[in-house]
């Protein structure tokens, strides 16, 4: 017989506090779900929220071990976590979704990239280099991206390399070079599965991101693309998380290409910024999606209840310090737009510390007040 999965008898853990293990509390506290976080930050987001918190490293095998031993399932908000306490502690009959097997393979973009190649997924040509010594004696044809195989996040340890003057501070590690691929748009398609394989798939956002930063700056629900392409990019999210055979939530970004190809960019096994806008727009958010897989329960429907516009609220560069909000009273007086403030104090340049959704009947509506919005709300100290 299923264990009943809410009521204090039954415990999440969640490795990682941050915004999005705090966005996954809000919709777990609706079902009287009692999550537990672990965070290397003493005062990250889920520390409020959360049924119990512990401060201590996501990196750690025995901290992790020890912190995942009486909980029914642990999961993450963030995949940097170490994977072999989690492979002993799913050999000692504890559920671990996603599994550890994934985080492994996302963990390295590397293995990542033969991953694709081995399942048949549509990708950038790639090669791996071990070092900044063997890149630099490869002498490759410029432009292309070069990714740091382990470690990067939100932007960081991703480049364009145009000439010699950029591989000049190179950090030494293991890298992995991509061709450059000239595309149209940036697309996003977020998948679930729970334990009996049932799996269902959100309607393809189109991500607007900042140049100077790599970061999401814009999203835009649904994206405005061809049935083929959306038919497409749905078929290819689906086959990921089967071939993957993964219980969670999983996002998948895809470049377009201008022959409308679609190529796989980087997956994510967890929520996803690409996800936000569900709160408002689909009759499940991803959050609560992500439960029901991670407890093997009924998924629910993914379609969208209205279109949307997702902006990320990013510390103004140039401060520091506690966090001031100008115009946030102007902002929500405003017909159909939600603020998410993610309960950081201190804010510092392009830190993420919100996100804003708008949301109504015309999309291109929305586009207009979300660059508006984005114009007016600022995050200074």
């Amino acid at each position: 017989m299923k264990k009943q999965w809410n009521g204090n008898a039954f415990k999440i853990g969640m490795l990682g506090g941050g915004q999005l293990g705090r966005m996954f509390i809000q919709e777990a506290l609706n079902y009287d779900v009692h999550v537990h976080c672990l965070d290397p930050d003493s005062d990250a987001p889920c520390k409020h929220l959360a049924t119990s918190f512990q401060h201590g490293s996501l990196q750690d095998y025995d901290t992790v071990l020890q912190f995942g031993l009486d909980k029914d399932v642990v999961t993450v908000e963030i995949e940097h976590v170490n994977v072999q306490a989690l492979h002993e502690l799913e050999g000692r009959g504890i559920k671990v979704f996603p599994q550890p097997a994934v985080l492994a393979i996302v963990q390295d973009k590397g293995l990542q990239k033969e991953f694709y190649q081995k399942n048949g997924l549509p990708t950038a040509d790639f090669r791996l280099i071990s070092g900044k010594e063997e890149l630099l004696a490869k002498n490759l044809p410029f432009p292309y991206v070069l990714k740091w195989r382990k470690g990067g996040y939100d932007g960081k340890g991703v480049q364009i390399i145009k000439s010699t003057t950029d591989l000049e501070n190179l950090i030494d590690t293991p890298f992995l070079i991509e061709q450059l691929v000239p595309f149209t748009k940036e697309l996003a398609v977020i998948v679930a599965r729970n334990e009996t394989g049932e799996s269902v798939v959100y309607p393809t956002v189109e991500c607007e991101f900042s140049p100077e930063i790599n970061l999401v700056e814009f999203l835009f629900a649904p994206a405005e693309v061809s049935q083929e392409v959306e038919k497409e990019a749905r078929e290819i999210a689906l086959k990921v998380i089967q071939s993957l055979n993964m219980v969670g939530i999983l996002a998948v970004e895809f470049f377009l290409t201008k022959e409308n190809q679609l190529l796989i960019n980087e997956i994510a096994p967890r929520p996803h910024n690409s996800g936000h806008h569900t709160i408002e727009c689909c009759y499940t958010s991803q959050f609560e999606q992500h439960l029901r897989s991670i407890v093997n329960s009924p998924l629910g429907s993914t379609k969208l209840i209205t279109p949307g516009v997702m902006i990320n609220l990013l510390g103004e560069p140039g401060f520091e310090g506690i966090a001031k909000y100008e115009n946030l009273e102007n902002v929500i007086a405003k017909e159909g737009v939600s603020v998410h403030l993610y309960g950081k104090q201190t804010t510092k340049p392009f830190r993420k510390m919100g996100h804003v959704t708008i949301y109504g009947p015309d999309l291109e509506v929305l586009k207009s007040t979300g660059r508006s919005v984005a114009k007016e709300l600022k995050i200074k100290a």
